[in-house]
């Protein structure tokens, strides 16, 4: 009997200690991200630009879609890390049904910006972006991202690496 009590009690802890892990990492989270744009459903700023391709992009034009807008830079250590995970989430949503876009910020060359894709072989859309685009989005950190439901307004946001089940669960329910 004090054995079964006892093994009671190591279940109580560990839970315990897990609650309190995913206290202090939801807290982290809101305070990393206190300075971007609210995620209480307003609409997103525009974005426009022209695409690593030399294409004219609009996220307009990705209308009654969803979107994920994933800011980044080719110098940024934890952007390489997360790109893959980004490559995966859109082999798993399809073009149709998901806008995924990358906006690449601060960057000199568009070279940079072409050797970071080519690298990470990104497989989604590279908007060129500027300081602009930087402080209409309210972009402070690398990687930064937002989720938009299918009228574009913000539902989620984050800063910093997110896990290939993390995009994925963060999109799936939008």
């Amino acid at each position: 009997m004090a054995k079964h009590k006892l093994s009671i009690r190591k279940a109580g802890s560990v839970l315990l200690n897990a609650g309190l892990m995913v206290v202090v990492f939801l807290a982290a989270s809101a305070w990393v991200s206190r300075n971007m744009l609210p995620a209480d459903g307003q609409v997103a700023p525009e974005l426009r630009g022209i695409t690593l391709a030399g294409e004219p992009y609009d996220l307009a034009d990705a209308n009654d879609r969803p979107a994920l807008v994933y800011f980044f830079a080719p110098w940024c250590k934890i952007c390489a890390a997360s790109s893959g995970n980004l490559t995966r989430l859109r082999r798993w949503r399809d073009v149709d049904d998901l806008e995924i876009v990358a906006v690449a910020l601060d960057w000199g060359l568009v070279r940079e910006v072409r050797d970071y894709v080519d690298r990470h072989e990104l497989n989604v859309t590279v908007v060129l972006g500027d300081v602009n685009v930087s402080r209409q989005w309210q972009i402070q950190a690398f990687p930064s991202y937002y989720v938009l439901d299918d009228q574009h307004r913000i539902v989620r946001r984050d800063i910093g690496y997110s896990t290939q089940f993390g995009l994925w669960l963060r999109a799936l329910f939008i």
